[in-house]
C-alpha cells in the first residue's frame, strides 16, 4: 500500500489510552465529528483547564532563548492564559472552584521560576508543529504527539525527554507515554536520546528520571496497538465493553451528542461542552492531561 497520510491511521498517546479504556469513547473522541461545526468534540474540566493553561506557558517558554527565557514572569503569562479558560469555558462553575485551580497552577509555576533547573539549558525544537513518523509505512499507521520539553545536553550531544504533569497522581510503570516519546524524539529529529524524565509540577521541585524505553520493544507494542485499532475502525468494532450500559469513559460523550451539554468554547478543532448533570462530578475527572 502506498502510504498516504489522509487516509492513514494516526496514533498519539491519548488516542491509544481513549481506545484501550473504551474504543466507543476512543471513537467519540477522535473520529465523530459535529455535523453542524465539523468538530470533534470533548468535556471540558476544571483539571482539564489547568493543565492546558500550565503547558501552554511552558511551550512558550521553550520558544526563547535561554538568556531571555525568564525575564517576563511565567506567572503573567499565566494570568494572560486564563482568560481563555474562566468560567465555564474552562468547566468552572462557580468562582471558588476556578480560585482554587488558578492558584494551583501560579504554584506550579512559581516552582519552575524558584528552581528552573533543566529549563535554563538549551533547549531543541522539532520543527513540525505536531512531531509525527510513519510507524508502518506498509500499514498506514503514522504515530504522533507533541513533547513538552528537550533539554539539549551538549556534554554528549544528546536529548533529554522531560514530560510536566499537574495532575497529583504519578504516572504508572504501566504507561505507554515514555516509549511512544522516545519513539516520536528519535524519528523526527537526529540527536539521538539519552534521558527521559517526568517532572511533577503540583509536589515536586524536579524531573523524576525514568528508566528510557527500549526503542524496539516500544515500537513493537505501540503499531501491535495500531493495528487492532486500525482493524475495529476498518470493522466499525468499536464498542464499549459494557454494552448500552455504557462506562464512565464514553457515556458523558453520548449524553453531549444526544444534546444533554453545553457548548461553551472551542479548544483547537474541538468543540468543549459542559453537562449540567456533572455539576458535581467534573473536579472528579481524571486529573492526567496530554499534549
Amino acid at each position: 500500500m502506498t502510504p498516504d497520510k489522509y487516509s492513514a491511521v494516526w496514533l498519539s498517546h491519548t488516542s491509544i489510552n481513549d481506545f484501550l479504556q473504551c474504543p466507543r469513547a476512543y471513537y467519540l473522541k477522535n473520529i465523530y465529528k459535529d455535523r453542524t461545526s465539523g468538530n470533534k468534540i470533548q468535556i471540558i474540566s476544571p483539571s482539564l483547564a489547568l493543565g492546558s493553561a500550565v503547558h501552554e506557558v511552558i511551550e512558550s517558554l521553550s520558544t526563547i532563548s535561554t538568556e531571555k527565557r525568564f525575564e517576563e514572569s511565567p506567572v503573567l503569562i499565566f494570568d494572560k492564559i486564563w482568560e481563555n479558560f474562566r468560567g465555564k469555558k474552562g468547566g468552572f462553575l462557580n468562582l471558588d472552584t476556578e480560585y482554587q485551580y488558578k492558584e494551583r497552577g501560579k504554584t506550579m509555576l512559581r516552582r519552575i521560576m524558584e528552581k528552573p533547573g533543566p529549563l535554563i539549558n538549551y533547549a531543541v525544537k522539532i520543527r513540525e508543529q505536531l512531531p509525527f513518523f510513519w510507524l508502518s509505512e506498509e500499514e498506514n499507521i503514522i504515530l504522533c504527539g507533541k513533547i513538552d520539553w528537550l533539554e539539549y545536553l551538549k556534554e554528549d550531544n544528546s536529548l533529554h525527554i522531560i514530560d510536566f504533569k499537574t495532575g497529583k497522581k504519578e504516572e504508572t510503570s504501566e504507561s505507554l507515554q515514555l516509549p511512544i516519546y522516545h519513539l516520536l524524539v528519535a524519528n523526527c529529529q537526529k540527536r539521538p536520546v539519552s534521558k527521559a524524565s517526568y517532572w511533577y509540577l503540583e509536589f515536586s521541585d524536579e524531573p523524576k528520571q525514568k528508566e528510557l524505553p527500549d526503542l524496539s520493544e516500544a515500537h513493537t507494542k505501540i503499531l501491535d496497538i495500531g493495528r487492532k485499532i486500525k482493524l475495529a475502525r476498518k470493522l466499525t468494532k468499536l464498542e464499549c465493553p459494557n454494552g448500552k450500559d455504557g462506562c464512565p469513559q464514553c457515556k458523558p460523550l453520548e449524553s453531549i451528542i444526544k444534546g444533554e451539554g453545553e457548548m461553551v468554547g472551542i479548544m483547537g478543532r474541538k468543540d468543549t461542552y459542559i453537562l449540567e448533570s456533572q455539576k458535581t462530578t467534573l473536579e472528579d475527572m481524571d486529573d492526567s492531561f496530554i499534549i
